[in-house]
């Protein structure tokens, strides 16, 4: 499990322990924003699964390379033998307005959502090919990405795209039995905690409200369940879909529509 040594996937690495999992903490052990490196924290992971009686063992490479990518997997295979899961949930913020974000912002956000995403999903799923395990991946949008969110261009970028992959993940996968989802969580963790919503919020958006969703989805428990996107907000669970408007031919004859025709008739068009 990437980004587990604190809030989200530091709740959810406990839970698959108590589940008998063979849990691999990943995190490099950096500050919210992406910087610093530190074992600390996925050091006191390990420790805490390994005094409660289960197995772990701790990975501090960077989900933004193929090379860490590809370290993380290995110490799967290497530690325990193989792979069954993966629970994509490393993350950095560095949110700005739009006007005033610059390009380092933007691609550091993205590098460690999206781009490290999409690395650690392939090298875990190439592993799952190879030795013809039928896997589940399990990726993390989130609602700004869904919808939107002030200030947070570079951070909503990269969870929408995050939902896009997992959609098409999880229809090129099928084929060798790999399901793929994701979870978009409402929690108060380091990531959030300084924002207004959570200000007057005590632990009833807290990240063990998470956890049981990535066990659920990690499980023979979802096993008929791919490319779904489950959104957990304390004790309020949800599917996001995306979903198309009914439409609107043309009145008259089936050529183009004129901009003034789309103007008069986007009511109709719009309508669910």
């Amino acid at each position: 499990m990437t980004g587990a040594g604190n809030g989200i996937g530091k709740a959810t690495a406990l839970a698959l322990a108590r589940e008998g999992a063979r849990v691999v903490v990943n995190d490099v052990g950096g500050t919210r924003d992406g910087s610093g490196e530190a074992s600390s924290a996925a050091d006191a992971v390990v420790e805490a699964i390994r005094a409660a009686g289960g197995e772990a063992r701790a990975n501090y490479d960077s989900v933004a390379t193929a090379e860490g990518a590809r370290a993380i997997v290995a110490a799967a295979l290497d530690g325990f033998g193989g792979l069954d899961v993966l629970i994509n949930n490393a993350g950095i913020l560095r949110d700005k307005t739009l006007l005033k974000m610059d390009q380092a912002q933007w691609d550091a956000v993205l590098a460690v959502h999206l781009t490290g995403t999409f690395l650690c999903l392939q090298a875990a799923a190439n592993a799952m090919k190879d030795r013809g395990t039928r896997g589940s991946i399990v990726n993390t949008t989130s609602v700004s990405g869904l919808l939107g969110n002030f200030g947070q261009a570079n951070y909503s970028a990269a969870k929408a795209g995050i939902y896009g992959l997992t959609r098409t993940a999880s229809i090129e996968l099928q084929r060798y039995g790999i399901r793929v989802n994701a979870v978009a969580p409402i929690a108060k963790t380091r990531m959030t905690e300084d924002l207004p919503m959570f200000q007057k919020i005590d632990d009833s958006l807290s990240p063990e409200h998470i956890a049981p969703a990535h066990v659920f989805l990690a499980s023979e428990l979802s096993k008929d369940v791919s490319g779904a996107v489950l959104a957990v907000a304390g004790a309020r669970i949800s599917v996001y879909k995306v979903v198309e408007s009914a439409g609107k031919y043309k009145d008259t004859e089936r050529g183009p529509w004129t901009p003034e025709e789309i103007a008069e008739h986007f009511e109709a068009i719009s309508k669910i």
